[in-house]
């Protein structure tokens, strides 16, 4: 395991440069913000982990969901080190805050698809509806509710009728039905959340 590291100038520098030719939906200037909150969140340390992240779409967005916010990590995680790097901080963001449709689809189906295998099961819409939604006390048995509505998914997005979700399954879906996007639980920011953090790097360098 690698040990971290404090950031230094070139450190910077080099994340900004790097990030400026990948075209991430941030200019130069608010890229230099994130990196100064990212910097404020781990203690100029140059890794975040997965705490640290949580605390963050907790606080800042509003997410309480340990299955969607591990999985979000992980989707930010694009190396899979167990840890966030200034890049992936910023690159991650500019999907979460500013991606594009095709973006957000592709984000989205990789934070529903629990174990990877590339296609969202039926276990894993259960599992994700069911910490998703509130039970009812008046409810005997909420599990059956929630396959209600497994199947209901299924019958409206699985275009080949596999009983599975392919990403273009979910893809295809969505585009006809943008709703759909987050039918299995928040992934991505309000618009009021996003407003908010928005507002926060552009106006300041410094953060919590």
């Amino acid at each position: 395991m690698t040990t971290a590291h404090h950031i230094t100038r070139k450190a910077v520098q080099v994340a900004i440069d790097d990030l400026c030719a990948k075209k991430v939906h941030f200019g130069k200037s608010e890229i230099e913000a994130l990196l100064n909150i990212y910097k404020t969140i781990t203690k100029n340390q140059d890794r975040m982990d997965r705490l640290k992240f949580r605390d963050v779409l907790h606080n800042s967005f509003d997410m309480t969901d340990d299955i969607l916010m591990d999985r979000v990590f992980r989707a930010f995680d694009r190396d899979n080190d167990g840890y966030i790097s200034m890049t992936e901080w910023v690159e991650g963001l500019s999907i979460f805050l500013r991606g594009t449709n095709e973006e957000k689809i592709r984000y989205a189906f990789t934070v529903y698809d629990l174990n990877g295998d590339g296609y969202i099961s039926r276990e894993e819409m259960f599992q994700m509806l069911k910490t998703s939604i509130i039970k009812q006390p008046s409810e005997e048995d909420p599990d059956e509710g929630i396959k209600d509505l497994v199947e209901i998914a299924l019958r409206k997005m699985d275009k080949d009728h596999d009983s599975r979700l392919s990403f273009q399954d979910f893809h295809d879906s969505v585009l006809a039905d943008p709703l759909l996007l987050e039918c299995f639980g928040q992934c991505l920011p309000d618009h009021k959340r996003k407003m908010a953090f928005e507002s926060t790097f552009k106006k300041t360098n410094n953060f919590y």
